[in-house]
């Protein structure tokens, strides 16, 4: 599902038009990102959290000229679903 989708989605499911719908998911998701940004984990009951995982500074080789190269040091996003949510998409 696109960002674009999920904004019609939320429009038809709550009965508002799509610019209100636009603002809101869009609301939603920037503090999700704020709160990443600050190193806040975020929590959605009933679906999963969000938090950021620190990967170490590594030595990599370039496959195409074998040469050795340092890959630095950087932060991922994590997702980890809850059981329900787990549950529901194995059944």
């Amino acid at each position: 599902m696109k960002k674009s989708e999920l904004i019609t989605l939320v429009a038809e499911k709550s009965g508002i038009d799509n610019k209100t719908a636009k603002a809101n998911v869009e609301l939603v998701l920037d503090s999700i990102y704020d709160a990443l940004a600050e190193g806040e984990e975020v929590s959605l009951a009933g679906f999963g959290s969000f938090e950021i995982r620190e990967r170490k500074a590594s030595r990599a080789m370039n496959p195409a000229t074998g040469e050795i190269i340092d890959v630095p040091a950087k932060k991922n996003v994590a997702f980890k679903p809850t059981k329900s949510l787990r549950e529901k998409l194995n059944s």
